[in-house]
C-alpha cells in the first residue's frame, strides 16, 4: 500500500509552506527532496548537505552531471550563487550549533512524545542512519513527512516506538497523507485534515490520542 506519486508531491508542497525566506535547511533523502520543488522561485533558502555543501541546487539536466558535485544521497546537485563547500565535520559543525533552522525528515514511527525512530528496521538491510540523529536533536525545527499507516494498514504514528530511535522528543511537526499534526508538550494536535479523508478517519488511523485544533483546516 504504497502512496501515489501524486500524494508524495501532496505531502511535500504542504511541507515547503514551512519553509521562510533565508532559512538554511537540510532534506532528508527520499520525499523530503521533492520539498524544494515547491518554494516560490523569489525565495532565498539555502540548503544545507551534511557531505559539505551550503547552497544545494536541484538535479542538473542529463548530461550536465559535475561528477564531483552530488548530495547525501550520492546523486549528482548543483549549487546555486553563493554557494559554499567544506569537509564534512564542518558540515556537521553547522548542524551541532544548531545553525539549522529547518531538517525534514522521513520516519517510520513518530510517538506522542516526537520521538521519531527512521534509521532502521529490524531484518533489513540499511545504509546506516547518517546525519539523522544530529538533524534531529539539532535543528530549529524538525517536520516529518511520511504514510499515516505502513504497509500492513498500522499507524506510523503511536504512543511509543517499538523501533529503535533515532532521537527522543524532537518531532515538532507530522505531515501525512491523511493529516497534519502539531507536536508539543500537551502531545498531539491535529491541525489540518487532506482531502479525502475527514477528522473521524483520522482518529480512528491514528494509534495515538490526538487533541482536535479549534481551528482544523481541510487540505484539498
Amino acid at each position: 500500500m504504497g502512496m501515489g506519486v501524486s500524494v508524495r508531491h501532496q505531502i511535500a508542497a504542504r511541507a515547503a509552506k514551512e519553509i521562510k525566506n533565508g532559512m538554511i535547511v537540510n532534506l532528508g533523502i527520499g520525499m523530503p527532496t521533492l520539498v524544494a520543488d515547491y518554494l516560490p522561485e523569489a525565495m532565498e533558502v539555502m540548503f544545507h548537505a551534511e557531505n559539505g555543501v551550503l547552497g544545494t541546487g536541484p538535479a542538473p539536466e542529463k548530461g550536465k552531471e559535475d561528477m564531483n558535485l552530488c548530495n547525501a544521497g550520492g546523486l549528482p546537485m548543483t549549487v546555486v550563487p553563493g554557494a559554499s563547500y567544506f569537509d564534512s565535520t564542518t558540515a556537521f559543525g553547522i548542524i551541532r550549533r544548531g545553525l539549522l533552522d529547518v531538517t525534514i525528515l522521513g520516519a517510520f514511527e513518530v510517538s506522542t512524545k516526537g520521538d521519531l525512530a527512521n534509521w532502521i528496521v529490524p531484518g533489513k538491510i540499511v545504509s546506516g542512519m547518517g546525519g539523522a540523529i544530529e538533524l534531529a536533536q539539532k535543528a530549529k525545527k524538525v517536520i516529518v513527512l511520511m504514510s499515516h499507516l505502513d504497509k500492513r494498514g498500522n499507524s506510523k504514528i503511536v504512543e511509543q516506538c517499538a523501533l529503535p530511535l533515532t532521537a527522543k522528543c524532537c518531532v515538532d511537526l507530522i505531515i501525512t497523507d491523511m493529516a497534519v499534526i502539531e507536536v508539543s508538550r500537551d502531545g498531539l494536535t491535529l491541525i489540518e485534515v487532506m482531502e479525502p479523508y475527514d477528522v473521524e478517519e483520522v482518529i480512528l488511523k491514528t494509534a495515538a490520542p490526538l487533541n482536535i485544533s479549534d481551528e482544523i483546516k481541510t487540505i484539498q
